[in-house]
């Protein structure tokens, strides 16, 4: 089978694109990527081009860009070109001219392929090409089968999780990698074969970057133990592939059993989480919280610890709260606490993504119904305006049914509040006195009478 034929069976067997998508090419100049161009164009495949000057090799930098803008000619692609100021990037954001140089390419990428092809949303298409297909760009780029192997030992050396030895992915979104298959070899053989003229990298050469020291090194030396080291490479992918499908299976079914979704919450069971003994799972439910491994431990600390102790991810502002016999994942919420002005002509107040809705009525005896998120209050005992806040360390007030004063804070405990759940809530204040502790109990002085001819009806909607 020719190198053109295993091309084609690898982008149908992996669903890369289809023959009515635009693919956009992203071309170096170098071997891998004219190949890439010659078996696109050899298989019937139409496409543009996209090319990265990182001026970071002077005079070579603009031979490349040339070079790719006149084989973009040769194929009649349209090629757009991008120069990048990479080093003075990498100093600013304190970053390796490599991982710059990445995240410059990529951004790019993500830039141009939304551009061309923007979201159905955002199409205003005519009448008459309602029943059309839209335009759907892929972006290919032409990382081989070394690349796989270079990226599964670098990120095992430098000790990345079971992930990171599943190598670089053939499909991602809109970035597709048809040459993942092939070896270096395969695709200089077909160069010669097709008379292809490409430029070289002289940074290729030098083994002070990462990836070029594991290529033309590490890899060399182990091939001399171990002559098939590259074939078994890409085995051993495939076999960890097959593994993390198998994990990412059984984290979900466990994940499915303990864990319950709360609004923005989620709650863990300490005791099954912390018998199951596995790292690995506990860092499977954290991580998307932006927790990271470091964390691991110190959750695990965690379990042993007294309600209402926590710990704060370095990354998104999240927090695992200890609460009785659960762990509670939750958005850390800000300090800043609001505080709302409440005229008696209101009648709708929006505060901390919910709803106050304020109703004056005629009271003839009828019953209040015993819903947390509604509130009757006497007319004649509140004082406008009123004052709707966050709750603060010191409250007080009178719980219905109760003739003593009781604090906020012993009044949660009596009602087992976990450490988010109290930092969520509100009060309503009338000349300095709690009315209302929003959602759980009215304050007794403000309860319905048989004196009371007019009252209030407060009715909370939205997330609690």
């Amino acid at each position: 089978m020719t190198l053109k034929e295993k091309f084609i069976k690898a982008v149908r067997e992996q669903y890369l694109f289809a023959g009515n998508d635009q693919l956009i090419l992203a071309v170096s100049g170098g071997l891998d990527s004219v190949v890439l161009c010659e078996l696109c164009h050899q298989s019937g495949f139409s496409f543009s081009i996209a090319h990265c000057n990182f001026q970071l090799r002077g005079e070579e930098s603009e031979r490349d860009e040339q070079f790719v803008k006149r084989l973009g000619q040769q194929y009649g692609a349209e090629t757009r070109v991008k120069k990048f100021n990479t080093e003075h990037y990498a100093a600013e954001h304190k970053l390796s001219i490599q991982e710059a140089a990445r995240i410059l390419r990529y951004e790019w990428f993500d830039e141009l392929v939304k551009t061309l092809n923007p979201e159905p949303s955002t199409l205003n298409p005519e009448p008459s090409t309602l029943n059309s297909q839209p335009l759907n760009f892929k972006l290919l780029t032409a990382h081989h089968a070394d690349d796989n192997n270079e990226t599964l030992l670098m990120n095992f050396f430098r000790g990345t999780g079971l992930h990171g030895l599943t190598g670089i992915p053939a499909s991602y979104g809109y970035i597709k990698r048809p040459l993942l298959g092939f070896f270096k070899e395969e695709l200089l053989r077909f160069a010669k074969e097709n008379k292809l003229a490409f430029v070289e990298d002289s940074s290729n050469q030098s083994s002070k970057y990462t990836r070029n020291f594991f290529r033309n090194e590490i890899i060399p030396a182990i091939s001399r133990a171990y002559p098939q080291v590259k074939e078994n490479l890409q085995d051993n992918i495939s076999r960890f592939k097959e593994v993390e499908k198998l994990y990412l299976y059984s984290v979900g079914e466990l994940k499915k059993k303990w864990c319950r979704q709360k609004g923005e919450e989620l709650h863990i069971p300490v005791k099954q989480l912390m018998q199951f003994d596995s790292r690995a799972l506990i860092y499977e439910i954290i991580r998307e919280y932006g927790f990271g491994e470091k964390q691991v431990d110190e959750l695990i600390k965690l379990a042993a610890s007294e309600s209402g102790k926590f710990i704060e991810s370095p990354g998104p502002r999240y927090r695992v709260i200890k609460h009785r016999h659960w762990f509670i994942i939750s958005p850390v919420q800000p300090a800043a606490q609001a505080t709302i002005a409440i005229r008696e002509e209101d009648r709708t107040i929006e505060y901390g993504g919910r709803m106050l809705q304020l109703q004056p009525m005629v009271f003839n005896g009828q019953q209040p119904p015993a819903a947390a998120a509604e509130a009757w209050l006497d007319a004649r005992e509140l004082c406008f305006p009123l004052i709707l806040r966050k709750w603060k360390t010191g409250d007080y007030f009178y719980p219905l049914g109760m003739k003593k004063k009781k604090k906020l804070s012993r009044f949660f405990i009596d009602q087992k509040l976990s450490k988010s759940a109290k930092e969520n809530i509100w009060v309503l204040e009338s000349n300095k006195r709690i009315a209302w502790v929003t959602g759980y109990r009215i304050d007794e002085r403000f309860k319905l009478t048989a004196r009371t001819r007019s009252a209030w009806k407060l009715t909370i909607s939205g997330p609690a």
